[in-house]
């Protein structure tokens, strides 16, 4: 399956090493304003090759947008967008063709379907994301529309977590790390690792503000089910935690309940959720990656033959993946979050007799 969502569908298309990327997203209402120079903003954040921490591929990741939309206003019907690769060093895979690479989707991909696309990974290659964030983009453009604002930012890199979570100063560091304290040694980490031809995890910390009460569906399509499904649909992403997430575990009911007043919720221990729907407060959410697979040293392995190999890699890698995994992140929150407003219209009968009895 290549598409996702109910109301709002985002379907990809692409590899790492093909023509282009792209996606086509459907549902988005007719009149809502298309900001390309947003959309362009948020991929240039996810690119790859802006700094040491980074991949050394450079991609400008320039989007066109296709189809519908008319003199900046969407049409209402489908959104095709396309990103072009520019930047393919296909030659430095040759050397894997034929073995699997070892953390990867090789082997599986091989078995399900009998052939693999051995240039940087195919369509496994985390290079798809540049297509979910596009989508995202213009999920966010309508989110902003009912007061919705989506932050992410880096909590823990190679096991040093931050205290803070400082969303401002996260757009200022190259990394998007939330604590200014920890920064350095975080860097630290991911450079000393990059220098041993290893990599390091990481986790993002992503939040929503100004969801509306109700949103999410009893009983198979929680807000928070789908929530996580979205983030652990990205790849390398190992874990995910809502709220409190695993803490949660180690507390006696009466600290872990959020208790009301007339001024709202005096906790967040839920994420935001309660019963898998939206109860207005913040949406918490914890995104954990690990360490990039691709790594320069070398490893034991088979082939497609079945014969024991070494495998030694060659090309350019993230040594931290998850830096760039917040950007992805946020878009995947976008997009759970916009499915489910378009969703949750017409739950009630006054939403219809709103939309449909004007004038009687």
């Amino acid at each position: 399956m290549n598409t996702f969502g109910k109301k709002l569908t985002l379907t990809t298309f692409g590899e790492s090493h093909g023509k282009a990327l792209g996606c086509i997203l459907d549902g988005v209402p007719a009149g809502l304003k298309i900001d390309e120079a947003f959309i362009q903003s948020e991929l240039d954040r996810r690119k790859p090759g802006k700094s040491k921490l980074e991949t050394g591929r450079k991609e400008d990741d320039k989007v066109e947008i296709l189809s519908g939309t008319f003199e900046g206003v969407s049409t209402g019907t489908p959104i095709a967008m396309v990103i072009f690769n520019t930047n393919q060093k296909s030659k430095d895979y040759e050397n894997v063709k034929d073995l699997f690479r070892p953390g990867h989707a090789d082997f599986t991909y091989f078995h399900k379907y009998g052939l693999r696309d051995y240039r940087g990974g195919g369509r496994s290659s985390a290079r798809e994301t540049a297509a979910r964030v596009a989508g995202g983009a213009i999920a966010k453009l309508m989110l902003k529309e009912l007061g919705v604002s989506i932050q992410s930012g880096l909590c823990e890199v190679d096991g040093i977590k931050g205290a803070v979570q400082d969303f401002e100063y996260a757009k200022t560091s190259k990394m998007y790390a939330l604590d200014p304290a920890q920064e350095a040694a975080q860097e630290a980490a991911i450079l000393a690792a990059k220098e041993n031809h290893d990599s390091v995890g990481g986790v993002v910390l992503t939040t929503a503000t100004g969801v509306p009460i109700g949103l999410g569906e009893p009983l198979y399509y929680k807000l928070d089910a789908i929530l996580a499904e979205a983030m652990m649909g990205i790849n390398a992403a190992k874990a995910v935690e809502i709220g409190d997430g695993v803490a949660s575990t180690h507390l006696k009911g009466s600290e872990n309940n959020d208790e009301i007043t007339l001024e709202g919720f005096t906790s967040n221990h839920s994420g935001g959720m309660l019963g898998g729907i939206s109860n207005g407060d913040t949406i918490i959410v914890k995104t954990h990656f690990k360490p990039t697979p691709s790594i320069f040293q070398e490893q034991q392995t088979i082939t497609t033959h079945n014969e024991e190999v070494k495998c030694n890699l060659k090309g350019r890698h993230d040594p931290c993946v998850a830096i760039r995994g917040a950007v992805v992140c946020e878009a995947m929150m976008a997009l759970t979050l916009a499915d489910m407003t378009l969703l949750n219209m017409g739950k009630k009968m006054e939403h219809l007799t709103a939309l449909y009895n004007k004038g009687h």
